[in-house]
């Protein structure tokens, strides 16, 4: 097939492109490349399959930009919750409007498929139970609360000759060449490398459900091959059961697969949200798919990189790997505006 990708050039797209063109497809990205200041390593499996990139934010694509695609795959947002938080006014222009439009625009020329890349994050506050794609979201943040109203309002475009299926994604993990270490095991294991010291801010105890880059791929490229009523204006979580994890014991992890890592644990201050989530639909209905990575895993995968090149501190903390302090940097440099267009 011919696919129209966009945030090719991020965290998630940067694994996602060489994973569909080596599953026969042809691909075409879309990044307006606000991280391209930082790349954590170098990978030839990456650049040597990596597709044609079309520079263009996200807000300024034309329906003549997705003529001839057989889909979409939209990962092109603002990434985090700390971010959105930062700029609700433009999170949901980009977010929500950018997103609706994008999808309105593929409609009209005839794309048939749209994978939309949401994220459990819509849950916010749970009470502990398990929860499916049939629980009632309580979105705590303005990112959180633009993957519902995409959601919405795309999920009303599905008709005979277009197909939207949204992956609630949990939290991410893993290495990528476009490295994030604003999420929460890539974070635990930068400091453990650096510092040998994991010293928690909370008591540790909300649920988190985690997934690894590769799965989310994964997950992706599956539904876009998937059968069109296995998918059509469906909802699926992405991650397995055996991966939801309370942020102490993703910590603990880290800390074990570290040597000579110290965790220490905090108050119950701090950021609310806490939920774990059932993932038996994607499971069981998602042909191909299924979770190959864990939280050990993972972190194990992270040390032997670290190990492999030598990380330092001053590139853990380099700004290009943490999305709010990169987008706070171009503004501050007079890169981008405060609507985040660039100025030159």
């Amino acid at each position: 097939m011919k696919l129209f990708v966009t945030g090719v050039e991020g965290y998630i797209g940067t694994l996602l492109a060489p994973m569909l063109v080596e599953r026969g497809h042809n691909v075409v990205g879309l990044d307006t490349g606000y991280y391209r200041d930082g790349n954590l390593y170098s990978d030839s499996r990456h650049f040597r399959t990596f597709p044609l990139i079309l520079n263009k934010d996200l807000r300024l694509i034309s329906a003549s930009d997705l003529r001839g695609f057989d889909a979409v795959i939209h990962l092109a947002e603002l990434s985090n919750d700390p971010l959105g938080q930062n700029n609700p006014a433009v999170t949901f222009k980009i977010n929500h409007l950018g997103s609706v439009d994008l999808a309105s625009n593929a409609k009209s020329v005839g794309v048939p498929r749209f994978v939309y890349a949401s994220s459990c994050s819509v849950y916010g506050l749970g009470s502990g139970e398990f929860l499916d794609e049939s629980s009632v979201p309580n979105p705590q943040t303005a990112y959180a609360e633009c993957k519902v109203l995409v959601e919405r309002d795309v999920g009303k475009l599905a008709d005979d000759r277009f197909s939207p299926v949204f992956l609630r994604n949990a939290t991410a993990y893993g290495a990528s060449p476009r490295m994030r270490f604003d999420i929460v095991l890539n974070n635990l294991s930068g400091w453990a490398w650096t510092t040998k010291k994991i010293a928690m801010t909370s008591d540790g105890t909300p649920w988190r459900p985690l997934v690894h880059a590769l799965d989310i791929c994964k997950a992706i490229a599956c539904a876009v091959e998937a059968p069109r009523e296995t998918v059509h204006k469906q909802i699926f979580n992405v991650g397995s059961n055996s991966s939801n994890y309370r942020v102490k014991e993703i910590a603990e992890i880290v800390g074990q697969v570290f040597p000579g890592c110290e965790v220490t644990m905090g108050s119950s201050a701090g950021d609310n949200r806490s939920y774990r989530v059932n993932f038996d639909k994607i499971t069981k209905g998602l042909p191909g798919f299924k979770c190959e990575w864990d939280a050990r895993r993972g972190a194990e995968q992270l040390r032997g990189l670290f190990e492999r090149i030598a990380m330092p501190k001053d590139v853990f903390e380099f700004r290009a790997f943490t999305r709010l302090k990169q987008l706070e940097f171009l503004i501050r440099t007079r890169q981008i505006d405060d609507e985040f267009y660039w100025r030159y």
